[in-house]
């Protein structure tokens, strides 16, 4: 049985390597002492919901037999040592001090080009259309496609910008979970098959996946107190458990 992210001891961070400037979150490659991981710090702007949503939609997409690096907490502490000196990414550092996320680094991994997408199996294409449609992830474009390619595979991977109904409980609503999904996927022309996989997807999550991937998340991340957190896992569970009753809101899109 695999076991809850909590439950798995957290890595120390020895060291910083290096961060990554290309996105605008700055993550960070650590060594720890089971090798190098890409590490999303919740000390950014988006702060831990982009982590819970990284979680709970890697949960998701291992259910539905799509490729995700592993995934571990990961403990900064304060004497950590970083051999890139700018100070910009020392205040994150400073501001993300405790339990990050994060990922398996991927040596010699890459982006997928636009001449790789012919040529990506249309039935990984249509589930991962129909899942970025159920977790409304608006960031997997032509422009920013956040899939690679590594060891003859396709992997998923930043999915922060995903669930963006966490950033404001207050406007959810009984509809909020019926809203269309963002348009311009960068595999829509791959995914052909998005129709047919609806019922099998829908029924591959159950109200029991929707609870497991919701408890993967730590409590630190939920920045409540213990039955707050109790409520709040609730909360996720029933928004994405509303928005796969049938007819899904997002599949006439399709």
């Amino acid at each position: 049985m695999k076991r809850l992210l909590p439950e798995v001891e957290a890595l120390h961070v020895n060291r910083v390597l290096a961060a990554e400037r290309k996105s605008s979150t700055m993550p960070v490659i650590v060594d720890t002492d089971a090798g190098p991981y890409f590490v999303k710090l919740h000390g950014t702007a988006q702060g831990k919901s982009a982590l819970v949503a990284e979680i709970i939609v890697a949960e998701l997409a291992e259910a539905l037999d799509l490729d995700v690096p592993e995934r571990r907490l990961i403990m900064l502490g304060h004497d950590v040592v970083s051999d890139d000196k700018n100070d910009e990414l020392a205040d994150l550092l400073n501001a993300s001090r405790g339990l990050n996320l994060g990922f398996h680094y991927m040596k010699g991994a890459r982006d997928i080009r636009p001449d790789d997408i012919p040529s990506i199996d249309e039935d990984i294409a249509s589930r991962i259309v129909w899942l970025d449609a159920l977790v409304m992830n608006m960031d997997r474009t032509a422009r920013n496609p956040n899939l690679l390619l590594w060891m003859k595979k396709l992997w998923l991977i930043d999915h922060g910008a995903s669930l963006p109904f966490q950033y404001n409980w207050n406007n959810v609503t009984e509809e909020s979970p019926r809203r269309r999904a963002p348009e311009h996927h960068v595999l829509e022309s791959r995914a052909k098959r998005v129709r047919e996989w609806d019922p099998i997807l829908a029924q591959t999550l159950t109200r029991d996946v929707l609870i497991h991937a919701v408890d993967c998340v730590p409590d630190e991340f939920l920045n409540h107190d213990t039955d707050d957190v109790t409520r709040r896992r609730a909360a996720y569970v029933a928004y994405l458990w509303k928005r796969l009753k049938d007819p899904r809101p997002f599949i006439h899109q399709a």
